[in-house]
């Protein structure tokens, strides 16, 4: 048995019930990025907070292109719950491939912009986006290097659109806040 499934089904040696409630729950404000599109509509709401919500918005729509349409087709590996199909999974099966992990893309992307935005915001980002990252783990859906490929392209991915979707909305003197 490979490393990461080793990994895997040591997690799996922790469930209990309350750990199953609160991995589902974070696992479920990761998904289609439903938390993520949630606060970039707040942001996009107040004059103050536009800016980023705009480069937000721009951030995870590139995600959902480069994740969804390109890279899961493209690598097409299978999930965990795919190889080791007696693991009782607690949440629906996925249908989608595993590589890379979307929640985590997603949520990496939008911890980073917002923890270059506002260290308040950041920091609640940051902690969010790790225990998505964690759920999926826990709930056999990824493997680890879905998980931690998804987390450094979110990086990169998010300080990429931070830094070039802000000089564009300057160069263009779009959404300058008075």
């Amino acid at each position: 048995m490979n490393a990461e499934l080793t990994f895997l089904n040591a997690l799996q040696a922790l469930r209990t019930p309350a750990l199953d409630g609160v991995m589902r729950f974070f696992t479920h404000l990761g998904d289609s990025g439903f938390v993520w599109l949630a606060l970039t509509a707040l942001l996009l709401a107040f004059r103050r907070t536009r800016r980023a919500g705009w480069v937000l918005a721009a951030a995870l729509l590139f995600d959902a292109v480069l994740c969804n349409i390109l890279l899961k087709p493209m690598v097409g590996r299978i999930r965990p719950c795919d190889v080791l199909t007696e693991v009782e999974l607690l949440i629906p099966r996925p249908e989608d491939f595993s590589f890379p992990s979307g929640h985590t893309l997603s949520s990496t992307i939008a911890a980073t912009i917002l923890a270059k935005t506002d260290r308040r915001f950041g920091y609640a980002a940051i902690s969010l986006a790790v225990l998505i990252a964690l759920s999926r783990l826990y709930l056999y859906v990824h493997f680890p290097s879905d998980v931690l490929a998804a987390a450094v392209l979110g990086v990169v991915i998010g300080e990429l659109v931070f830094r070039y979707g802000n000089r564009l909305l300057d160069r263009h003197k779009l959404l300058t806040v008075n």
